[in-house]
């Protein structure tokens, strides 16, 4: 037994491709005419070239006048683009290429060839060329996916729970009573018959217990490891008992003795885990979101929450390591005057974005009354990830969903651990 390992991998590379694939799922193409490529990691790029200028002359056959023109000038951009490469990079290479509409709308004809490369997570191995209203984003999608789920078996005499961890979610699946009679009889029984019952009772609740086990982390889920935990021997009477089928007995990573079997024991088994499960996303993610609110609590100066004063901190040189709910959703919008550079700038959620660059745009500089204003927006996540890559401090994606990302929100979705108390600088 021995903890599992987990490829660690940047919580800002994920939640941009992520974001990404938000983004390129809300566009759509005006027909037929948005390109998406996969190319594998040992596909010659001469061959997928060759492909799509065969795909050119096909297009050439497409009726409509706009959407041939779209369809063939796409393909030559990604042919451009391919050409660019010496080699197949070492994953492989994702290419999506289309005229999309403006996003505040516009006309027919008013359509913008965009071109978006994306380095995959994991080693890409389907080929794939399709042309369609939409890009097509599952195969980047199921990269995004942990595959390395791990089970909770939480088991005692008298109930029994299961529990999945996946990626930064965990899942109590389902729970059961077991139907076995305490330890203490009933009057009119002999102790040997109350036993040689109880023991048959045990017998079926443990092959229940197996059978369940099989079927939640072999047929449906299929778990990398499984961690067993509960109040006294129960725990150990079913391993010994080899009531788990053989694949699922290999990969028991640990045994933990806990107050609680059911629900409430896969949670504290999970809680127990940290070692076990060091390498695991929601775990790193507990550890830190935890010694931020410790330091809180401890009020020592070193950690510092919510936007403005964790943006100062990041500029004055103070900030360790920031945190941030990936649920957060806001955007920085700046207006630059061309003629004097003075700076508007308006932190809005991503509804609001389109709003805020209109009314920029229509409001002349408050300063010298120029008109001539340059409007940049900007993912507030992107925004601090470029800043503190400066200043050489890191930043942490926190999963809103979880536990600990709930705690995080509570303290407005953005703070820091600090290098030093700047009130004793």
């Amino acid at each position: 037994m021995g903890a599992i390992k987990v490829d660690k991998r940047d919580s800002v590379k994920m939640y941009r491709i992520r974001k990404l694939l938000e983004d390129l799922s809300r566009k759509r193409g005006r027909g037929t005419e948005l390109i998406s490529v996969y190319i594998p990691k040992n596909r010659q790029l001469h061959e997928v070239i060759s492909v799509l200028q065969s795909e050119q002359g096909t297009a050439s056959n497409i009726k409509s006048d706009l959407t041939r023109t779209h369809v063939v000038d796409a393909l030559a951009k990604v042919i451009q683009r391919l050409k660019l490469y010496k080699k197949t990079p070492e994953r492989g290479l994702v290419v999506f290429c289309g005229a999309l509409p403006p996003e505040e709308g516009g006309p027919i004809g008013s359509e913008v060839l965009e071109t978006y490369e994306i380095d995959p997570i994991k080693d890409l191995k389907q080929y794939l060329y399709r042309c369609d209203d939409h890009f097509h984003l599952d195969i980047l999608r199921g990269m995004l996916r942990d595959d390395n789920a791990i089970g909770f078996l939480a088991i005692d005499a008298k109930d029994c729970g299961w529990g999945l961890l996946l990626g930064d979610r965990l899942e109590v699946l389902s729970q059961t009573g077991s139907g076995v009679a305490g330890k203490h009889r009933q009057g009119g029984q002999s102790a040997k018959r109350f036993q040689k019952l109880r023991e048959m009772e045990l017998t079926y609740y443990f092959n229940r217990v197996g059978k369940t086990t099989q079927e939640l982390f072999l047929d449906i889920h299929k778990v990398k490891g499984i961690i067993v935990s509960g109040p006294g021997p129960t725990k150990d009477d079913f391993l010994k008992g080899n009531y788990l089928e053989y694949r699922l007995q290999n990969m028991v990573l640990a045994t933990i003795d806990s107050s609680y079997s059911g629900a409430e024991g896969v949670r504290e088994a999970f809680a127990k885990s940290s070692d076990i499960l060091s390498d695991f996303r929601l775990v790193e993610e507990k550890k830190l979101v935890e010694r931020l609110f410790m330091d809180i609590n401890r009020r020592s100066g070193l950690a510092a929450y919510g936007m403005n004063e964790v943006l100062g901190h990041i500029a004055n040189n103070v900030a360790q390591t920031v945190l941030i709910s990936d649920d957060i959703d806001m955007h920085r919008v700046v207006s630059t005057c061309r003629r004097c550079g003075k700076e508007r700038l308006a932190m809005v959620e991503r509804s609001k974005v389109i709003p805020t660059k209109s009314e920029f745009a229509s409001t002349p500089c408050p300063s010298c009354q120029s008109e001539d204003m340059q409007i940049t927006e900007q993912d507030i996540i992107e925004h601090i990830s470029l800043i503190c890559s400066k200043i050489g401090a890191a930043v942490e994606i926190i999963s809103g969903k979880s536990e600990h990302g709930a705690m995080l929100s509570s303290l407005g979705s953005v703070a820091s651990t600090l290098r030093y108390n700047p009130g004793h600088s």
